[in-house]
């Protein structure tokens, strides 16, 4: 039937009810398929449009704002022509009559109903579970209590080790909240990782201030005088102090409604594999449904049922939803973690386990009957999809056994080898695990409708634009197509509002204009600002530098304060003044400098730095460069956008579990790195022996000696979110630890975004494509570290040239005349 021939008088009307992520992505695939065969009236409990529930957490933890994470605007319901009824709950259908009635008594007909009800909140049955503070973490008026709360409150607690709690101490955390989750079971995420990799986990968000109580049960809420929670008691008789409470202990199917109009519920709304109710003209999708026992709270079985129901909506009547099988990828506050199948492992199971606690990495793959079963990743996520296609395929893995914990790029011939993971995967290889796209889907759409960025790729395809851990992958895919003409768009926006163009825009003109100042770019983009902003200012600085060294000339009123002084502005006004000590190595001479300075200018404070080394805090911004003249020690660029310090252990020089001397080689990297600029600052660190006693990998280049040489990891930070850094290759000397390294940090001066970090560079390029680069391609890497050593090549140590009398009016104090 040609759909767009239907008239409109002959337009059945379709009710949904439920305005969620379920219920609106069957409306977009109906509309894709029959665009003008209903009527469509849409009603939502919530005073809001359809947005994505799953990136509450980044609007928690202040990464995004709810703005941000709208996915269908009011105007995009009136350009499809349906009535919109938001902040209305329907409470009653009139099956005889085909009416829903919502709660102020707005009335609708429908000739078909879709029910996306979704689910309800857990509250544990506990004493206090009413008191005001208690709270539970489903949607954004939770979420909005959760950030009022933090603005006032200190002491936080959330009840469950799932991936809502665990998301939400971390928003609360980062808002200054002290946290503690209490889960019931042994481990976290007990019903997505193993023990082993629920421990990895657990110590990795422990270090970022999190505390747990695990195996607790809770008897009861504690009340204040004025009836608000004070806290939480437990079985054992344990009380811990509590200002808030967030329950997280699970969801179940919203099936009110449905049982009130008298449909069949078991533990969710029964339906069929079209998705259809007992009544035949009722449909239901998302997490108030039971379908063959099963009621799903993932996204993309959900994404799986909108697309049948659908297609049967639409009277095609070809869909059949025959389950999912469920594959977990979840992004807990920066640990990338994956779970498929049956991945706990049993009676009659093989299990092949990579343990590498030390750099924060676990693989369990699980085989039966020489199949692929379950798998169980930590840290490494990169092969999941590849293993979750195994594992829904049921394909034999005894030839792929010696390589198979390995991933994808062992497995091949050797001319795969080197590929980025987009030019490896097959067409119908799946992307996006959330919507259930693609590769092939991808590439058709890139190449009939011209697409040329992720935004785009996002719209048509919806890739990427749920959970977003494959927008890395989108963007390897689309540069694969399309080549130089893929326009990357940094964090969506403009670089400020000077301007609409992007930081890889505004970057991609001065390389081909050669530019060399800011007056050029302001002239050439048309810079609605003639002299910019301080937004937009450092950033062009950073790109004139790193794109024509010994050409563009710095400018040091378009640097933040820190770097203009070259001294790290404190709270009270003063500064922090951290000399070079190459590797963490320094002398008597030194020392006693050191000693000398803090006396005369009566130093506030010395301290020992994270990064071995010393910091006198409390120098008045007029003494500085005497400060600096009187230590005759280099900066340690403790301060800027820059390399920051190379922390080393002992290594095989004096300690007996060295394997090579870590110490020099952190004197080498650090010498050679001396006075370098970044988009961000970067650190590295050298440990002497697996046993990584300098946290090499934490840091944005670790190096990590082994009897046969060294092991380079690259992408770690210990900030306030930590990020454990990926192994990218291992070498046999000390000259290509300098090599690769360099070549690594000079691909990220080039093509990272002003103040982003290694790791959120990595995540937008993809690892694979960087090792293609620095790895595989020889001729590549040398050109790189040739680049970084001219763009380096005689530049001054910036206290020297201030002690010689460089910008001496910026630290000369203002005198008052009376």
């Amino acid at each position: 039937m040609d759909m767009s021939q239907v008239p409109v008088r002959a337009r059945q009307k379709l009710v949904v009810v439920g305005n969620g992520m379920a219920g609106i992505r069957t409306v977009e695939e109906l509309l894709a398929l029959a665009p003008e065969l209903y009527d469509i009236t849409v009603f939502g409990a919530e005073p809001h449009p359809n947005y994505n529930r799953i990136l509450l957490s980044p609007v928690l933890a202040g990464e995004q704002a709810f703005q941000d994470i709208i996915l269908n605007t009011p105007q995009w319901y009136a350009e499809h022509g349906i009535a919109l009824h938001m902040g209305k709950t329907v409470n009653r259908i009139d099956r005889v009559r085909r009416v829903v009635i919502a709660d102020d008594g707005t009335e609708a007909a429908y000739d078909r109903l879709l029910l996306a009800t979704g689910s309800t909140p857990i509250m544990l049955p506990v004493p206090g579970k009413d008191l005001a503070g208690v709270i539970s973490y489903r949607d954004i008026h939770d979420t909005e209590a959760m950030m009022a709360a933090a603005a006032c409150k200190r002491h936080a607690v959330v009840i469950g080790g799932g991936l809502l709690g665990l998301e939400a101490a971390n928003g609360l955390r980062l808002r200054g909240m002290d946290v503690t989750v209490v889960h019931l079971g042994d481990w976290l995420l007990d019903r997505q990782l193993d023990a082993v990799a629920g421990d990895l986990l657990r110590q990795a968000l422990a270090a970022r201030g999190i505390a747990f109580l695990l195996g607790k049960q809770t008897a009861a809420l504690v009340a204040d005088a004025a009836g608000a929670v004070a806290g939480v008691r437990f079985q054992d008789g344990e009380e811990i102090a509590a200002e808030l409470v967030v329950m997280a202990v699970g969801i179940r199917p919203n099936t009110a409604l449905a049982q009130a109009a008298g449909l069949h519920c078991d533990r969710g709304i029964v339906v069929s594999d079209a998705l259809q109710t007992f009544d035949p003209r009722i449909y239901a999708v998302g997490e108030c449904v039971s379908h063959r026992g099963v009621a799903y709270g993932l996204v993309a079985p959900l994404f799986e049922q909108a697309k049948v129901c659908a297609n049967h909506l639409a009277r095609l009547g070809i869909g059949r939803y025959q389950g999912s099988v469920l594959a977990t990828k979840l992004k807990v506050t920066g640990i990338d973690l994956y779970s498929a199948g049956d991945f706990m492992g049993g009676e009659g199971q093989e299990e092949i386990v990579l343990s590498d606690p030390a750099g924060g990495v676990y693989k369990k793959l699980v085989i039966e009957n020489d199949k692929l079963v379950g798998v169980c990743l930590y840290g490494d996520t990169a092969d999941g999809a590849w293993y979750f296609k195994l594992l829904r395929e049921g394909r034999a893995v005894n030839d792929l056994r010696d390589s198979l914990m390995f991933g994808e790029s062992a497995i091949g011939d050797a001319g795969v080898q080197g590929q980025s993971r987009a030019a490896a995967m097959q067409d119908s290889d799946e992307v996006c695990g959330c919507n259930g796209v693609c590769k092939g889907t991808i590439v058709k759409a890139i190449q009939d409708k011209g697409l040329f960025t992720l935004d785009e790729v996002k719209k048509h395809t919806k890739a990427a634009s749920s959970c977003g851990s494959c927008s890395g992958l989108v963007e390897q895919i689309l540069m694969s197509v399309v080549g130089t003409d893929f326009q990357q768009t940094p964090k969506t926006r403009a670089v400020c509002g000077c301007t609409d163009y992007s930081h890889g825009e505004v970057r991609q003109a001065i390389k081909a204009q050669h530019l060399l100042s800011h007056t050029e770019v302001f002239h050439f983009l048309e810079w609605r600002t003639p002299n910019g902003c301080a937004t937009c200012r450092p950033a062009i600085n950073y790109y004139l530098l790193s794109s024509w060294p010994h050409e563009a000339v710095d400018d040091p009123q378009s640097r933040f304060i820190n770097e203009r002084v070259h001294a790290n502005i404190q709270k009270d006004g003063t500064f922090s003044v951290i000399p070079q000590m190459k590797g963490g190595v320094t002398n008597a001479a030194e020392l006693r400098r050191i000693a000398d300075v803090a006396d005369k200018y009566q130093v506030p404070m010395v301290k020992i730095t994270g990064g071995q080394r010393i910091d006198l805090l409390g120098v008045r911004k007029a003494d500085l460069v005497d400060v600096w003249r009187d230590l005759g020690m280099p900066s340690g660029h403790a301060y800027g956008k820059s390399i920051r310090t190379v922390k080393t252990c002992v290594g095989s020089e004096f300690c007996r579990f060295g394997t090579q001397n870590s110490t020099q080689m952190g004197i080498d990297l650090e010498t050679m790195l001396a006075n370098m600029w970044s988009p961000h600052k970067v650190k590295l660190a050298v440990s002497g022996c697996p046993r990584n006693c300098a946290e090499a990998g934490i840091k944005d280049v670790g190096v990590i000696a082994v009897e046969s040489g060294w092991e380079l990891y690259v992408g770690g930070n210990g900030g306030i979110k930590t990020e454990v850094a990926q192994f990218l290759c291992k070498v046999k000397t000390a000259e290509e630890v300098k090599e690769y390294a360099g070549a690594f940090l000079q691909l990220y001066r080039e093509e990272a975004y002003y103040l982003d970090r290694t790791v959120h560079y990595i995540a937008r390029v993809g690892l694979d494509d960087i090792k293609a680069r620095v790895v595989a391609d020889a001729a590549n890497r040398q050109a790189l570290y040739q680049r970084l050593l001219f763009s380096l090549q005689g530049l001054p140590d910036p206290w020297g040239e201030r002690v010689a009398g460089g910008a001496k009016h910026e630290f000369i104090p203002l005198k008052v005349i009376a």
